[in-house]
């Protein structure tokens, strides 16, 4: 069976270990999100936060920190690759701090200026609880008429702008405001910086002569050097999808198709090169066979995102649906993942969280992370459960 995981961000979590329990979890997936992107964590640091989760009160379910999610990449890496050499080595010096105290797996991203990026962070769903939501005309009408980015025209066509122009006008200063402290602002588990409207025209001027070739080279330079040491530490790397996988601002993106995973295998062949299998994010795209990405990379896969996305029709918008609906075929997937987990270890075992759930019940009164309140993933950690038992059961 696939471990059972659960994001957690540390002890200003609204959401105590408790409730991680309650839920049916054993995996703690988190990070020192507190420590500066690019600062090296420490070893003490991370054994703090390891005690915290791992200390288990009497009588209570056990807790193990299983997956960092994430230590940040800084930005110098993705804009320099190898030649961002001192926050490499911060990078190695935070790796080297977690194989210590046992943590065996580490999630990353290589997402420049954004991570994940969403439009709308309470969208009203018909039973009345909300989700996460990213609509490609309010995306659209940010970027021309809000952020201004110079050149931006090019990247929409006539219709689209002038789509972006009626939902530009139509909003309020504190709308125009609201959205882009969702978009620019950084969101829960960002691994970017947050910034304001001037300093991210200021970041995403520094792409300027970046191209997907350039970027996937920083990343395989990144990787050529932080693989091996990984390997020889004995913790698997797995990156995460982009989010949503394909360009926004006019970056260029190159983890989003199953085309991107395979050329970074092959050109870091290190078995500690590996993958987070996001269902989600490789679901906002209709040429991503989900099934059968799990099961061509299997072994590259220790670390999985189950999330349903939904599609709107014009192929760009969608937001989060419930963890067996929408466009993934989660039972394709748990079997593909069942599969590709046989044989392994228990301590090398796939873990697997769900992932932004909905907010609803009391959650709806109650302060939180978007995506990350406590009830929507309860019921998304246990439809996947009983999907995970149904398949192992050959039912």
């Amino acid at each position: 069976m696939l471990k059972q995981g659960w994001r957690w961000f540390g002890p200003r979590d609204p959401v105590p270990l408790d409730t991680v329990r309650q839920a049916g979890a054993s995996e703690i997936v988190t990070a020192l999100h507190d420590v500066p992107i690019g600062q090296a964590w420490t070893r003490a640091q991370v054994a703090e936060r390891k005690a915290l989760i791992e200390t288990t009160p009497a009588g209570r379910t056990q807790l193990s920190w299983s997956v960092v999610e994430s230590i940040p990449v800084p930005d110098d890496v993705k804009r320099l690759g190898a030649g961002a050499k001192a926050s490499i080595e911060a990078w190695i010096a935070s790796l080297e701090a977690v194989a210590a105290e046992g943590i065996g797996i580490v999630c990353y991203n290589f997402m420049p200026v954004v991570d994940w990026t969403r439009t709308d962070l309470d969208w009203p769903l018909p039973t009345g609880a909300t989700a996460l939501r990213f609509e490609q005309d309010r995306f659209a009408a940010f970027d021309l008429f809000v952020l201004k980015r110079p050149g931006a025209e090019a990247d929409y066509d006539a219709a689209g702008i002038a789509r972006a122009k009626a939902v530009a006008d139509a909003l309020s200063q504190d709308e125009a405001d609201a959205l882009s402290r969702t978009i620019a602002a950084g969101l829960p588990g960002g691994t970017t910086d947050a910034l304001d409207l001037a300093a991210f025209r200021d970041r995403l001027a520094a792409y300027g002569g970046i191209d997907a070739q350039r970027l996937r080279a920083h990343l395989i330079d990144f990787l050529a050097i932080v693989a091996p040491v990984a390997e020889r530490l004995g913790v698997r790397l797995t990156l995460h999808p982009d989010d949503p996988p394909r360009p926004l601002f006019g970056l260029p993106r190159v983890a989003s198709t199953e085309a991107d995973y395979a050329a970074l295998f092959a050109a870091v062949p290190v078995a500690a090169n590996g993958m987070c299998f996001c269902t989600g994010s490789l679901g906002v795209r209709p040429d991503n066979d989900l099934a059968g990405i799990a099961t061509r990379f299997g072994e590259r896969i220790h670390f999985a995102h189950l999330r349903a996305t939904k599609r709107d029709r014009d192929g760009l918008s969608f937001h989060e649906a419930d963890h067996l609906d929408g466009d993934v075929d989660m039972v394709g997937v748990m079997r593909a993942l069942l599969a590709a987990n046989a044989g392994r270890p228990e301590e090398r075992g796939i873990v697997f969280r769900p992932d932004h759930g909905h907010r609803m019940l009391d959650d709806l009164t109650k302060p939180g992370n978007p995506g990350y309140t406590a009830i929507g993933r309860l019921k998304g950690l246990a439809e996947l459960r009983g999907v995970m038992r149904a398949v192992a059961q050959g039912a």
